[in-house]
């Protein structure tokens, strides 16, 4: 019986140095893949992006928001810009949470009348005020 026990474990073993071996040999696999793709990814980075169309057409803000980015018509993204030049300069995002807007008296008919809203819910407000 005691043979059978040391027959058991010299078994184990060897299956171990096995799939250890089998671990080394998927790793190097997995280097060779990670640098190929790393190789595509530059080449992709080579090709100068287009900006989107929807994103330049010159929107103009409504009154309530033209009293923070300006009443002239501007692309959304220059409005998103602006709108967050003028929260860094008031001081307007949350301490503690910074993915709070923290609204001022220009700010809250923006926002429907909150107080405070999220950054991701920000822009999706600020749509609706341009045309």
């Amino acid at each position: 019986m005691a043979a059978k026990k040391g027959a058991k474990k010299g078994g184990a073993k060897k299956s171990a140095k096995k799939s250890s071996a089998k671990k080394g040999a998927a790793k190097k696999g997995g280097a060779k893949k990670a640098a190929k793709s790393g190789a595509k990814k530059s080449a992709k980075k080579a090709a100068k992006r287009t900006p989107n169309a929807a994103f330049m057409k010159a929107m103009t803000p409504s009154a309530q928001l033209g009293t923070v980015v300006g009443t002239a018509p501007l692309p959304r993204t220059e409005v998103t810009k602006k709108l967050w030049a003028y929260i860094k300069r008031k001081g307007l995002q949350d301490a503690k949470n910074r993915r709070q807007i923290n609204a001022d008296e220009n700010l809250k008919p923006i926002f429907g009348g909150k107080a405070s809203v999220s950054m991701f819910e920000m822009t999706k407000l600020v749509n609706k005020h341009l045309k």
